[in-house]
């Protein structure tokens, strides 16, 4: 397979390239800094350099042209402010989402925030600050673009990430538990969705757990089979 990453810089996103790299798949990681080229080349990923807040649709087409997937886990990282969690968060993932159309790339992984869904209809949390606000407004915007897309969306919102190895061992869900899940298993999970086309038009939550990977994915999108916001997947 070829697997286009957003922000293939990312902690998830060079676990992930790494992954789908030694399992064989041709893998290219979207970058804005020509510095990070290296890192990529280093995990097996070929680097595409674009900057997704000031590139067109076109540009990012045809970088995504032949893929066939998509995975979206850019962020604008610690320490930038609210516009930029606009900018990246939200329009950068929008942006991708009109590339993978144009270019007729149907699969998309989008990888998320547990707690986008406490902001909905302008709800703010307790405890949340103005930036962190943003964020989850920034996020669930991106996934309700998708929402009304005619691509084969899956929607990850894992729990608070933490570096180290992975167990193996989750709990995915239309919803869990706040807690926490290691970004090797973040990109354990994604590896799974991606293989798993029932899992398209599913938003599933994530922490760690107790159950194989595998096994969890198949768990959870048993569960979610035949409820909003499912809908049937193309052939």
């Amino acid at each position: 397979m070829r697997i286009v990453i957003a922000g293939g810089h990312g902690k998830i996103a060079l676990i992930l390239g790494r992954m789908l790299h030694d399992r064989g798949d041709d893998v290219v990681g979207i970058i804005r800094n020509p510095a990070q080229a290296d890192d990529l080349r280093a995990v097996g990923v070929t680097p595409a350099v674009l900057d997704l807040e000031s590139a067109d649709v076109d540009a990012v087409a045809r970088v995504l042209a032949g893929a066939d997937a998509v995975v979206f886990a850019a962020g604008a990282g610690p320490g930038s402010g609210a516009s930029r969690k606009d900018t990246v968060d939200r329009a950068a993932s929008v942006l991708l989402a009109d590339a993978a159309e144009k270019s007729g790339v149907r699969r998309f992984v989008q990888v998320s925030s547990f707690g986008a869904e406490l902001v909905r209809d302008g709800a703010r949390p307790d405890g949340v600050d103005d930036v962190f606000h943003a964020y989850l407004v920034a996020k669930l915007a991106a996934e309700d673009d998708l929402r009304g897309r005619d691509l084969d969306w899956t929607v990850l919102r894992p729990g608070g990430l933490i570096d180290g190895p992975g167990t193996g061992q989750v709990r995915l869900a239309a919803g869990v538990n706040r807690g926490s899940v290691p970004r090797a298993d973040v990109a354990a999970v994604v590896v799974e969705l991606i293989d798993t086309p029932a899992s398209a038009g599913k938003v599933l939550e994530l922490v760690s757990g107790n159950t194989e990977i595998a096994a969890a994915v198949r768990k959870a999108v048993a569960q979610t089979a035949g409820s909003s916001p499912d809908r049937p997947v193309s052939p």
